[in-house]
């Protein structure tokens, strides 16, 4: 029995939200050491503050006055939104005053960014073609900030010759994120998902390319010669423009 394209990009589309779904999990170990350990150390909020306003973005979308048929997109990223607020509830209670402000300031700018083009988007375009197309520019900028947003950790991994600040199953997720839904565009043309996803997948292809070849130098935990673990957390790339049929 041969799938026709309308089922085969559905089904990768949820093979694609599964994958997403692990993303917004993946941090749950590092939260549970903020919390354990009652501080923040050096973990950044930076990654989730971003997949907040992501999130945001990727619901209105999907929404049936901008992008109808698009149910997948809303749910997903509803549940990914209450597990960043969750996350970035957890580092608000743990982190230092400039830590906290840094929260604070930065979700009420991009409250007041989303409401910009909510409004922007319902007064400016009269029909769901011209507003998703309109969003969907936003939320694609957005994917190709966060897929490569871990290039300083690279960076780091090449200097330090150690990928102790990467690791290795977010890498992975990173990965498969990027090149299944980059599948899901092929299969049925969409550029705007194939470029951010296309480039997600040879940002993650880099980073376990990096992890194969400094793995072996990376001392182990407790041998007195590893740096105190400042990790940042790849962020939740979900690009989730999944059309129903």
């Amino acid at each position: 029995m041969v799938l026709s394209a309308d089922a085969a990009r559905t089904v990768v589309g949820i093979i694609g939200n599964v994958i997403s779904f692990g993303l917004f999990i993946s941090p749950v170990p590092t939260f549970y050491r903020i919390i354990k350990k009652k501080s923040v150390e050096e973990f950044k909020p930076d990654p989730y503050l971003a997949t907040v306003l992501n999130c945001m973005l990727w619901i209105f979308y999907g929404m049936p006055f901008v992008h109808p048929d698009s149910l997948l997109v809303v749910t997903i990223n509803s549940v990914g939104l209450v597990f960043e607020l969750i996350y970035l509830g957890i580092f608000f209670i743990y982190a230092k005053k400039d830590g906290r402000k840094k929260v604070a300031y930065w979700l009420a700018g991009e409250v007041l960014f989303f409401i910009a083009v909510v409004l922007l988007g319902l007064l400016l375009f009269n029909d769901t073609k011209t507003r998703s197309l309109f969003v969907g520019i936003f939320c694609d900028i957005l994917n190709i900030l966060m897929y490569f947003s871990p290039l300083t950790i690279m960076k780091k991994v090449i200097v330090n010759k150690s990928v102790e600040y990467m690791p290795f199953y977010l890498s992975l997720a990173n990965f498969l994120n990027g090149s299944v839904w980059t599948a899901y565009a092929l299969i049925k043309f969409d550029i705007y998902v194939l470029v951010s996803n296309g480039l997600g997948a040879i940002s993650g292809a880099i980073q376990l390319i990096l992890y194969a070849v400094y793995c072996r130098y990376t001392p182990k935990h407790g041998d007195g010669k590893g740096s105190k673990q400042s990790e940042l957390e790849l962020s939740t790339n979900t690009n989730l423009q999944i059309e129903t049929v």
